[in-house]
């Protein structure tokens, strides 16, 4: 697996999350995925399906930064990338600055995100 593919699939990925398409994120996305949300809450894949097939959370723009690929094996790559953010998310927009960790493993000839983490980039104060 090239570093190219992924990043094919790191920018079907954006595309989905920018639209909220469920059926691209429901392909991305594994069924048993863990994901540290930036609260330090655990996710899974249906409460994220489920937030934007609800409209509860949309994204208005996500400009992806300083993404890195570190692949460790033949099945198994890390992605790690800063993304800058604005939204609404229960009626109430948003604007913020994130790092995003996400783990792509391959199963059954099909990558899929497993696992991740999302941290809000806190501005130093002066």
């Amino acid at each position: 697996m090239g570093n190219s593919a992924i990043e094919h699939l790191e920018e079907k990925l954006q595309h989905a999350m920018l639209n909220s398409d469920v059926a691209v994120l429901d392909e991305l996305i594994a069924d048993d995925l863990v994901w540290t949300m930036h609260t330090g809450l655990i996710s899974n894949k249906q409460y994220d399906l489920q937030a934007h097939r609800s409209g509860i959370f949309q994204y208005t723009k996500l400009e992806i930064s300083d993404r890195q690929i570190h692949p460790y094996s033949s099945d198994c790559v890390v992605v790690t990338l800063k993304a800058e953010i604005d939204g609404i998310l229960k009626g109430q927009a948003f604007s913020e600055t994130y790092r995003f960790t996400r783990v792509w493993l391959q199963r059954q000839n099909r990558w899929q995100i497993i696992a991740g983490h999302v941290s809000q980039i806190i501005p130093l104060q002066s």
